[in-house]
């Protein structure tokens, strides 16, 4: 079992930066990789940063490439996602999610065993 709780979403302005958190417990932290998917109003969740066990790698939906970098600490058992640049059109309910398969097929949510609850990231134009 793996628990996540995500934190530090709110309201920003377009241009402004965001950084989420999402603390882990549970099955070794470092034994899995971790990934970020959002939600926006009326649409399907959709993939947006991965990385590692390792914290090796890292792997980005194209529309925040170059904007958001998903990192992680092991040693506090946490993943982070720091968004830079934000859009309107990043407003969206953001989830953490554990993938202990270490599956290949990473942009789909199916390949990961536990979800955070969310947290909400509104950016006004």
């Amino acid at each position: 079992q793996v628990q996540l709780v995500e934190s530090g979403g709110g309201l920003v302005q377009a241009g402004g930066s965001l950084r989420l958190s999402c603390a882990a417990s549970g099955r070794t932290f470092s034994s899995y990789a971790m990934g970020w998917f959002r939600q926006a109003p009326g649409k399907e969740r959709e993939f947006v940063a991965r990385i590692t066990r390792s914290g090796g790698a890292t792997y980005y939906v194209d529309s925040v490439k170059g904007r958001f970098t998903i990192f992680r600490d092991n040693a506090k058992n946490t993943v982070y996602l720091h968004m830079n640049s934000l859009k309107p059109e990043d407003t969206a309910v953001y989830y953490c999610a554990a993938d202990l398969s270490g599956s290949s097929r990473y942009r789909l949510e199916t390949q990961y065993e536990y979800w955070g609850q969310g947290t909400q990231v509104t950016v006004s134009s």
